[in-house]
């Protein structure tokens, strides 16, 4: 005999199975790795090694990188950057976004020169993008960098569900689309559209996205695939490359950066 009330009771079981549980993983990681960073002022920011040195790279470069958050955050959700070096520069200049300070009337917008590949308070980046070439790749930068000085919440920083750090680098994403910007399910703050928006192009700026505060929503494009968000958790499936997308655990399949 069939329950009534049976269907909420299975979709509630559906909704640990594929939300809970990867959280759960995430948070088992997270206590056991005990090269986690203890305090944030002593927690490394140096070169991870991954990015080209710019006094011999003459080329324009553009990467995108991901790293765990400090502390408890990096349970849940990572921070993301771009990094910059235009054609004959010697340095990178990185675009970001960081809450501290917001609130004394500090931009949330930080433009400034540093590692590209740099760890995020003691966490390890990922490289998850990157433009290599001349004068196309100037270009793109040029516009970026034009789409970080309007960013229109320079004033506002709210680390859930946005807008955030991540929230800046998808908006940059939109802005300069031959990026192709796909951005981890670990990103909270991506699926929050700038001021109040409802519908938007997907951060990778093809398909689209629907969105309800960061809160609830979806996104179908070609370079996210389908995604799913609840409560700013992301889950989803890719097809280019293979790959399932889960919240805390992060993207499980083949890599995408060029």
């Amino acid at each position: 005999m069939k329950l009534s009330g049976s269907w909420p009771v299975r979709l509630a079981l559906v909704l640990v199975l594929l939300f809970v549980v990867p959280v759960g993983v995430a948070l088992s990681r997270h206590l056991s790795d005990d090269a986690r960073p203890g305090d944030w002022r002593s927690a490394r920011h140096d070169s991870s090694g991954q990015a080209p040195d710019p006094q011999h790279t003459p080329e324009a470069l553009i990467q995108v990188y991901a790293a765990r958050a400090f502390g408890w955050r990096g349970i849940f959700g990572v921070h993301t950057w771009i990094a910059t070096k235009e054609s004959g520069a010697d340095r990178y200049t990185r675009l970001e976004v960081v809450g501290w300070g917001v609130q004394r009337g500090m931009d949330a917008v930080r433009i400034h020169e540093g590692e590209a590949d740099g760890y995020w308070y003691g966490n390890m980046p990922t490289l998850i993008r990157q433009l290599r070439g001349g004068a196309e790749v100037d270009a793109l930068i040029g516009r970026l960098h034009q789409a970080a000085r309007v960013y229109p919440h320079n004033h506002e920083y709210r680390l859930w569900p946005g807008p955030n750090s991540n929230t800046f680098i998808a908006y940059l994403g939109r802005a300069v689309p031959e990026l192709h910007l796909d951005l981890p399910p670990t990103a909270i703050g991506k699926d929050y559209l700038p001021e109040g928006g409802l519908v938007a192009r997907a951060a990778s700026g093809g398909g689209f996205q629907f969105s309800l505060a960061g809160l609830l929503g979806a996104t179908i494009a070609a370079e996210e695939g389908l995604e799913v968000n609840l409560l700013g958790l992301s889950l989803g499936i890719d097809l280019s490359p293979p790959a399932i997308k889960l919240p805390g655990v992060g993207r499980v399949g083949m890599s995408e950066v060029d």
